[in-house]
Protein backbone atom coordinates (compact mmCIF):
# COMPACT_ATOMS: atom_id res chain seq x y z
CA UNK A 1 0.00 0.00 0.00
CA UNK A 2 1.04 3.60 -0.53
CA UNK A 3 0.86 5.32 2.84
CA UNK A 4 1.75 8.63 1.18
CA UNK A 5 -1.88 8.83 0.06
CA UNK A 6 -2.88 9.83 3.56
CA UNK A 7 0.21 10.60 5.62
CA UNK A 8 1.06 13.56 3.38
CA UNK A 9 -1.32 16.42 4.36
CA UNK A 10 -3.81 17.43 1.67
CA UNK A 11 -4.69 21.10 1.33
CA UNK A 12 -8.08 21.98 -0.14
CA UNK A 13 -9.16 25.61 -0.38
CA UNK A 14 -7.01 26.53 2.62
CA UNK A 15 -8.15 23.57 4.71
CA UNK A 16 -5.40 21.15 5.70
CA UNK A 17 -6.40 17.49 5.99
CA UNK A 18 -3.66 15.62 7.84
CA UNK A 19 -5.09 12.12 8.14
CA UNK A 20 -2.12 11.01 10.20
CA UNK A 21 -2.89 13.46 13.01
CA UNK A 22 -6.65 13.81 13.17
CA UNK A 23 -9.88 11.94 12.48
CA UNK A 24 -12.10 14.27 10.47
CA UNK A 25 -15.83 14.51 11.09
CA UNK A 26 -18.17 14.93 8.13
CA UNK A 27 -21.60 16.28 9.03
CA UNK A 28 -24.60 15.02 7.09
CA UNK A 29 -26.90 17.62 5.55
CA UNK A 30 -29.76 15.97 3.69
CA UNK A 31 -31.78 18.50 1.73
CA UNK A 32 -34.39 15.91 0.84
CA UNK A 33 -37.99 15.23 1.90
CA UNK A 34 -37.47 11.49 2.39
CA UNK A 35 -34.06 10.59 3.86
CA UNK A 36 -34.24 7.72 6.36
CA UNK A 37 -33.22 9.72 9.43
CA UNK A 38 -33.81 13.41 8.87
CA UNK A 39 -35.88 13.69 5.69
CA UNK A 40 -37.66 17.01 5.36
CA UNK A 41 -35.89 18.73 8.26
CA UNK A 42 -33.39 20.74 6.24
CA UNK A 43 -34.81 21.06 2.73
CA UNK A 44 -35.45 24.75 3.38
CA UNK A 45 -32.48 27.03 2.58
CA UNK A 46 -32.50 28.89 5.89
CA UNK A 47 -32.85 25.72 7.97
CA UNK A 48 -30.12 23.98 5.99
CA UNK A 49 -27.63 26.82 6.44
CA UNK A 50 -28.43 27.05 10.16
CA UNK A 51 -27.87 23.31 10.57
CA UNK A 52 -24.58 23.48 8.68
CA UNK A 53 -23.38 26.33 10.89
CA UNK A 54 -24.29 24.36 13.98
CA UNK A 55 -22.43 21.28 12.75
CA UNK A 56 -19.33 23.37 12.06
CA UNK A 57 -19.57 24.87 15.55
CA UNK A 58 -19.86 21.32 16.91
CA UNK A 59 -16.69 20.19 15.14
CA UNK A 60 -17.51 19.16 11.57
CA UNK A 61 -14.67 19.83 9.13
CA UNK A 62 -16.71 18.71 6.10
CA UNK A 63 -20.42 19.17 5.33
CA UNK A 64 -21.85 16.47 3.06
CA UNK A 65 -24.84 17.75 1.09
CA UNK A 66 -27.25 15.24 -0.41
CA UNK A 67 -30.20 16.07 -2.61
CA UNK A 68 -31.50 12.56 -3.23
CA UNK A 69 -32.34 10.02 -0.56
CA UNK A 70 -30.33 6.80 -0.75
CA UNK A 71 -32.38 4.88 1.80
CA UNK A 72 -33.53 1.39 0.76
CA UNK A 73 -36.40 1.66 -1.71
CA UNK A 74 -35.82 5.33 -2.45
CA UNK A 75 -37.24 6.93 -5.59
CA UNK A 76 -34.68 8.25 -8.03
CA UNK A 77 -35.06 11.91 -8.98
CA UNK A 78 -33.98 13.78 -12.09
CA UNK A 79 -30.72 15.66 -12.44
CA UNK A 80 -32.71 18.88 -12.69
CA UNK A 81 -34.54 18.23 -9.44
CA UNK A 82 -31.37 17.21 -7.61
CA UNK A 83 -29.57 20.34 -8.79
CA UNK A 84 -32.47 22.54 -7.68
CA UNK A 85 -32.09 21.13 -4.18
CA UNK A 86 -28.32 21.26 -3.71
CA UNK A 87 -26.95 24.20 -5.71
CA UNK A 88 -28.63 26.99 -3.70
CA UNK A 89 -27.40 25.39 -0.45
CA UNK A 90 -23.82 25.06 -1.73
CA UNK A 91 -23.72 28.66 -2.92
CA UNK A 92 -25.13 29.97 0.34
CA UNK A 93 -22.78 27.87 2.46
CA UNK A 94 -19.77 29.15 0.55
CA UNK A 95 -20.84 32.68 1.50
CA UNK A 96 -21.75 31.94 5.10
CA UNK A 97 -19.37 29.25 6.42
CA UNK A 98 -15.68 28.47 5.95
CA UNK A 99 -15.92 24.69 5.69
CA UNK A 100 -15.22 21.95 3.19
CA UNK A 101 -18.30 20.86 1.24
CA UNK A 102 -18.85 17.47 -0.31
CA UNK A 103 -21.64 16.66 -2.75
CA UNK A 104 -23.34 13.33 -2.14
CA UNK A 105 -24.29 12.22 -5.65
CA UNK A 106 -23.65 9.44 -8.15
CA UNK A 107 -24.54 11.56 -11.19
CA UNK A 108 -21.73 13.18 -13.13
CA UNK A 109 -23.65 16.30 -14.14
CA UNK A 110 -24.79 16.96 -10.57
CA UNK A 111 -21.20 16.53 -9.39
CA UNK A 112 -19.91 18.90 -12.05
CA UNK A 113 -22.42 21.65 -11.32
CA UNK A 114 -21.96 21.23 -7.56
CA UNK A 115 -18.19 21.63 -7.77
CA UNK A 116 -18.53 24.61 -10.08
CA UNK A 117 -20.92 26.10 -7.50
CA UNK A 118 -18.35 25.66 -4.75
CA UNK A 119 -18.28 22.05 -3.52
CA UNK A 120 -14.80 20.67 -2.82
CA UNK A 121 -15.33 16.89 -2.77
CA UNK A 122 -17.47 14.34 -4.65
CA UNK A 123 -19.03 11.57 -2.55
CA UNK A 124 -20.30 8.78 -4.83
CA UNK A 125 -22.31 5.91 -3.29
CA UNK A 126 -21.76 3.86 -6.46
CA UNK A 127 -17.99 4.23 -6.54
CA UNK A 128 -18.03 5.67 -10.08
CA UNK A 129 -19.68 2.52 -11.42
CA UNK A 130 -23.18 3.93 -12.00
CA UNK A 131 -21.95 6.91 -14.02
CA UNK A 132 -18.22 6.51 -14.77
CA UNK A 133 -18.10 10.04 -16.18
CA UNK A 134 -18.17 11.25 -12.57
CA UNK A 135 -14.53 10.18 -12.25
CA UNK A 136 -13.65 12.35 -15.24
CA UNK A 137 -15.39 15.27 -13.52
CA UNK A 138 -13.23 14.72 -10.42
CA UNK A 139 -10.09 14.59 -12.54
CA UNK A 140 -10.98 17.59 -14.70
CA UNK A 141 -11.99 19.80 -11.77
CA UNK A 142 -9.15 18.52 -9.57
CA UNK A 143 -11.24 17.48 -6.55
CA UNK A 144 -11.17 14.35 -4.36
CA UNK A 145 -13.73 11.63 -4.99
CA UNK A 146 -15.00 9.19 -2.38
CA UNK A 147 -15.56 5.75 -3.86
CA UNK A 148 -18.06 3.81 -1.78
CA UNK A 149 -18.43 0.06 -1.94
CA UNK A 150 -21.74 -0.85 -3.56
CA UNK A 151 -23.05 -3.47 -5.96
CA UNK A 152 -26.30 -4.53 -7.59
CA UNK A 153 -26.67 -7.75 -5.57
CA UNK A 154 -25.59 -9.40 -2.31
CA UNK A 155 -23.98 -12.44 -3.91
CA UNK A 156 -20.59 -12.58 -2.20
CA UNK A 157 -20.03 -16.33 -2.09
CA UNK A 158 -17.82 -17.79 0.62
CA UNK A 159 -15.17 -15.06 0.78
CA UNK A 160 -16.93 -11.79 1.49
CA UNK A 161 -13.88 -9.55 1.74
CA UNK A 162 -12.21 -10.76 -1.45
CA UNK A 163 -15.38 -10.05 -3.45
CA UNK A 164 -15.88 -6.67 -1.80
CA UNK A 165 -12.23 -5.79 -2.43
CA UNK A 166 -12.61 -6.72 -6.10
CA UNK A 167 -15.63 -4.38 -6.30
CA UNK A 168 -13.56 -1.54 -4.85
CA UNK A 169 -10.69 -2.29 -7.21
CA UNK A 170 -13.08 -1.83 -10.14
CA UNK A 171 -13.94 1.61 -8.78
CA UNK A 172 -10.25 2.40 -8.39
CA UNK A 173 -9.60 1.35 -11.97
CA UNK A 174 -12.32 3.70 -13.24
CA UNK A 175 -10.98 6.62 -11.21
CA UNK A 176 -7.36 6.09 -12.19
CA UNK A 177 -8.21 5.58 -15.85
CA UNK A 178 -10.01 8.94 -15.75
CA UNK A 179 -6.88 10.58 -14.40
CA UNK A 180 -7.79 11.02 -10.72
CA UNK A 181 -4.51 11.10 -8.72
CA UNK A 182 -4.09 8.69 -5.81
CA UNK A 183 -4.12 11.57 -3.31
CA UNK A 184 -7.64 12.46 -4.45
CA UNK A 185 -9.10 8.96 -4.04
CA UNK A 186 -10.82 8.08 -0.78
CA UNK A 187 -12.67 4.83 0.03
CA UNK A 188 -15.87 4.07 1.93
CA UNK A 189 -16.85 0.52 3.01
CA UNK A 190 -20.51 1.16 2.17
CA UNK A 191 -22.12 0.05 5.41
CA UNK A 192 -25.84 -0.44 4.78
CA UNK A 193 -25.53 -0.80 1.00
CA UNK A 194 -25.95 -4.14 -0.81
CA UNK A 195 -25.17 -6.07 2.35
CA UNK A 196 -27.12 -8.19 4.78
CA UNK A 197 -26.78 -7.53 8.49
CA UNK A 198 -24.14 -10.24 8.72
CA UNK A 199 -22.25 -8.80 5.76
CA UNK A 200 -22.29 -5.32 7.29
CA UNK A 201 -20.66 -6.79 10.39
CA UNK A 202 -18.13 -8.60 8.19
CA UNK A 203 -17.32 -5.33 6.41
CA UNK A 204 -16.76 -3.62 9.75
CA UNK A 205 -14.47 -6.47 10.76
CA UNK A 206 -12.64 -6.08 7.43
CA UNK A 207 -11.78 -2.41 8.01
CA UNK A 208 -8.08 -3.18 8.63
CA UNK A 209 -7.86 -4.80 5.19
CA UNK A 210 -9.69 -1.84 3.64
CA UNK A 211 -7.23 0.59 5.25
CA UNK A 212 -4.37 -1.55 3.95
CA UNK A 213 -5.50 -0.79 0.40
CA UNK A 214 -3.64 2.47 0.92
CA UNK A 215 -6.28 5.21 0.64
CA UNK A 216 -7.99 7.42 3.22
CA UNK A 217 -11.12 5.69 4.50
CA UNK A 218 -14.45 7.34 5.29
CA UNK A 219 -16.69 5.34 7.64
CA UNK A 220 -20.40 6.13 7.37
CA UNK A 221 -22.37 4.14 9.94
CA UNK A 222 -24.49 6.91 11.44
CA UNK A 223 -27.86 5.63 12.70
CA UNK A 224 -27.71 2.75 10.21
CA UNK A 225 -30.01 -0.28 10.36
CA UNK A 226 -27.08 -2.48 11.42
CA UNK A 227 -27.02 -0.56 14.70
CA UNK A 228 -30.78 -0.73 15.07
CA UNK A 229 -30.69 -4.49 14.53
CA UNK A 230 -28.10 -5.04 17.25
CA UNK A 231 -29.58 -2.67 19.83
CA UNK A 232 -33.25 -3.04 18.85
CA UNK A 233 -33.63 0.73 18.80
CA UNK A 234 -35.34 3.20 16.42
CA UNK A 235 -33.32 5.51 14.21
CA UNK A 236 -33.62 8.39 16.68
CA UNK A 237 -31.92 6.43 19.48
CA UNK A 238 -28.76 5.15 17.81
CA UNK A 239 -26.14 7.74 18.78
CA UNK A 240 -24.42 5.41 21.28
CA UNK A 241 -24.34 2.58 18.76
CA UNK A 242 -23.01 4.98 16.14
CA UNK A 243 -20.34 6.07 18.59
CA UNK A 244 -19.27 2.48 19.18
CA UNK A 245 -18.86 1.87 15.45
CA UNK A 246 -16.96 5.15 15.06
CA UNK A 247 -14.51 4.33 17.87
CA UNK A 248 -14.05 0.83 16.47
CA UNK A 249 -13.40 2.27 13.01
CA UNK A 250 -10.86 4.79 14.27
CA UNK A 251 -9.05 2.04 16.16
CA UNK A 252 -8.89 0.02 12.93
CA UNK A 253 -7.40 2.93 11.01
CA UNK A 254 -10.29 4.90 9.46
CA UNK A 255 -9.55 8.56 8.77
CA UNK A 256 -12.98 10.21 8.49
CA UNK A 257 -16.47 9.56 9.82
CA UNK A 258 -19.77 10.71 8.33
CA UNK A 259 -22.40 11.38 11.01
CA UNK A 260 -25.63 13.11 11.95
CA UNK A 261 -24.74 13.70 15.62
CA UNK A 262 -21.68 15.85 15.13
CA UNK A 263 -21.20 17.21 18.66
CA UNK A 264 -21.26 13.82 20.37
CA UNK A 265 -19.18 12.04 17.76
CA UNK A 266 -16.57 14.83 17.58
CA UNK A 267 -15.96 14.38 21.30
CA UNK A 268 -15.43 10.67 20.74
CA UNK A 269 -13.05 11.17 17.82
CA UNK A 270 -10.96 13.64 19.80
CA UNK A 271 -10.70 11.21 22.71
CA UNK A 272 -9.79 8.35 20.39
CA UNK A 273 -7.18 10.45 18.60
CA UNK A 274 -5.44 11.20 21.90
CA UNK A 275 -5.56 7.57 23.01
CA UNK A 276 -4.08 6.49 19.67
CA UNK A 277 -1.37 9.21 19.80
CA UNK A 278 -2.77 11.13 16.84
CA UNK A 279 -3.13 14.32 18.86
CA UNK A 280 -1.11 15.59 21.82
CA UNK A 281 -2.60 14.98 25.24
CA UNK A 282 -4.05 17.96 27.11
CA UNK A 283 -3.13 18.17 30.79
Amino acid sequence: MNLDNYTTPLTIDGHILDFHKETFVMGILNVTPDSFSDGGKYNDLEAAVAQAKQMVADGAKIIDIGGESTRPGHTQISVKEELSRVIPIIKELRKEVHVLISIDTYKAEVARQAVLAGAHIINDIWGAKYDPEIASVAAELNVPIILMHNRENEEYGVNFWEVAKADLEKSLQIAKAAGVPDAHIWLDPGIGFAKSHHENILMMQSLPQLVEMGYPVLLATSRKRMIGNVLDLPVTERVEGTGATVCFGIDKGCHMVRVHDVKEITRMTKMMDVLLDKQPNVE
